[in-house]
């Protein structure tokens, strides 16, 4: 796993942040935590779609942020379970490895230098 991969994981954990703070924010400060989690996830993103397949970024980015935000919700905000949800969220991610282990990092490389 290279450098860019490592943006797009910490991109969609960071993703988590702010889609939670859009949700439960109630003061200026969680505000302005908020809108800087959204420009260092979006900055993330942007800087490794510059080396990676931009589709496969996103894809991944989404896919983590939307299961990681699912799982946080239930963990730390009392969302109820839901054996359905997790199926769901199960196969996203089953998604999202199959996305990552097909990308190989010779076609990466291709489309960095168009």
């Amino acid at each position: 796993m290279n450098r860019h991969w490592l943006f797009v994981i910490l991109g969609g954990v960071v993703e988590v942040l702010w889609v939670s703070g859009l949700k439960h924010s109630s003061s200026i400060l969680e505000w302005i935590l908020t809108a800087v989690a959204i420009i260092i996830s979006f900055y993330l993103i942007v800087e490794a779609s510059k080396h990676l397949p931009v589709g496969t970024v996103y894809a991944v980015f989404t896919g983590l942020g939307t299961a990681g935000t699912v799982v946080t919700e239930m963990l730390v905000f009392g969302e109820p379970f839901r054996w359905s949800k997790t199926l769901l969220i199960l196969l996203l991610l089953a998604g999202v490895v199959g996305l990552k282990m097909i990308t190989s990092e010779e076609g990466s490389k291709k489309g960095a230098d168009v």
